[in-house]
């Protein structure tokens, strides 16, 4: 077929498949993930995933965190999870006390993060951690803003250990909040229905947390006034999320990602200048919203955020897929089951990924301008998370983006199948036993 017939589609995916980079399957992760010291130097990698609940995204990802940690002086990983469920598998992975006598990730989505996959790795880097000195270790934070009533809970016996006064006063402020703690939208909509709130409470309970930093940590040492100070921040923006709620997607999706930004940079801090960190977050929330129809629509997230504050030190990694499977649900706090993912539409992102005829593949258009350009224009891309309604997949799952201005690079799998879910939640009474319950 002669260039004059041949469709801009077709050339657009022909060159494509030029310039991506064939990637070894992941038997072999450490030539997976060879390919990727291309973003070595950077100090934040976001890794992304098109959805929750494909196990490629997990093991790739994983490979690629390994290299950077192992070879690049990578330090931090932080998940799209909350606070204090990440802060027991921070616990293990680091070795600070016994494993077990918590437990983390049992509320729905708990397959998002208690997987075989992902527990497989947390071993891994446990074992690395083992040989290394306690200020040297991989350590795994939680960015996310759902935790109210864990948190509260984490605040509260901290202060009952160094400052049992001020945790008389703390239980006073957090009082508006008690009977929310297993219902916070309801407190979202009595406060959008009364306009009694307790936003001046939390923050007190914050400042007066802070105020005593010397104090406490001179008591208990940094790192659990610093786990006790950021689930305090948790608080302060849950409070504010589930009362965005019920004013508009937009407000409570900027104060969600606001946080999860903010909280990776006081752990960026926290750790020194030099720190580098990997993120791992889906797509909407790595990639920069301001090139796709949510940053029309007045959102931004996390990409967003990093590009403004670190410039190319940042790293927009996306994951995609044409088809496969996905562990996902029908509706919110629905079981989930494996799900087919329809293929690709002919007018999206992904159909031109699949006709540039790699199985597996590494596309950076960082350097290389004339591929980015090819990439700028806008088509539909998909976005599946916890839920997957694939009867009406255009309209839950497709938005328009501009590729090579949302992301830096993109990494391809034609075919995906779905996470492997670890055992149930404990019977009452019994141990959690996550990772090790296989």
């Amino acid at each position: 077929m002669s260039s004059l017939t041949t469709s801009p589609i077709i050339e657009l995916s022909r060159r494509l498949g030029d310039k991506a980079r064939p990637l070894p399957d992941l038997h072999r992760p450490e030539a997976f993930a060879a390919h990727f010291d291309v973003f070595a130097d950077a100090k934040i990698v976001l890794l992304g995933e098109a959805s929750h609940g494909a196990a490629e995204f997990y093991t790739a990802r994983a490979a690629i965190t390994q290299r950077l940690v192992e070879r690049h002086g990578f330090r931090i990983l932080a998940l799209e999870a909350d606070w204090p469920d990440a802060a027991e598998l921070d616990r293990f992975i680091r070795q600070h006390g016994v494993w077990g006598e918590r437990s983390a990730f049992t509320h729905f989505p708990r397959w998002m993060w208690r997987n075989m996959e992902f527990a497989h790795f947390l071993k891994t880097m446990r074992r690395w951690n083992e040989a290394r000195s306690p200020h040297d270790r991989l350590e795994l934070r939680g960015l996310d803003v759902y935790s109210l009533h864990r948190s509260r809970d984490e605040v509260l016996t901290y202060l009952d250990r160094v400052d049992p006064q001020e945790a008389v006063a703390a239980r006073r402020r957090y009082s508006f909040l008690t009977p929310f703690l297993d219902a916070p939208q309801a407190y979202g909509a009595q406060a959008q229905a009364t306009g009694r709130n307790c936003e001046d409470a939390v923050v007190a309970q914050l400042v007066a947390l802070l105020e005593q930093r010397m104090a406490y940590t001179a008591k208990e040492g940094g790192e659990k006034f610093f786990d006790a100070e950021q689930n305090a921040r948790v608080i302060r923006a849950a409070e504010g999320y589930y009362r965005a709620m019920y004013r508009g997607a937009r407000e409570s999706w900027n104060l969600r990602d606001s946080h999860m930004f903010e909280t990776l940079a006081r752990v960026l801090e926290q750790r020194g200048p030099d720190a580098k960190a990997i993120v791992w977050a889906h797509n909407s929330h790595i990639g920069d919203a301001s090139a796709t129809a949510m940053g029309e629509s007045g959102e931004f997230n996390i990409g967003q955020l990093c590009r403004a504050r670190f410039g190319d030190q940042a790293a927009l990694i996306g994951f995609s897929t044409d088809r496969g499977c996905v562990m996902a649900a029908d509706e919110w706090g629905a079981p989930p089951r494996v799900k087919t993912v329809l293929p690709s539409r002919p007018d999206s992102w992904e159909r031109v990924f699949r006709d540039a005829g790699h199985a597996r593949s590494l596309t950076n258009w960082r350097a290389d301008p004339a591929l980015a350009s090819d990439l700028s224009q806008r088509r539909l891309e998909r976005a599946i998370g916890v839920i997957y309604r694939p009867e009406s997949e255009r309209q839950s799952h497709y938005f328009e983006a501009h590729l090579s201005r949302q992301f830096d690079a993109m990494v391809w799998f034609e075919e995906t199948s779905a996470v492997t879910p670890l055992a149930g939640a404990p019977a009452e009474g019994a141990p959690d036993v996550y990772p090790f319950g296989l």
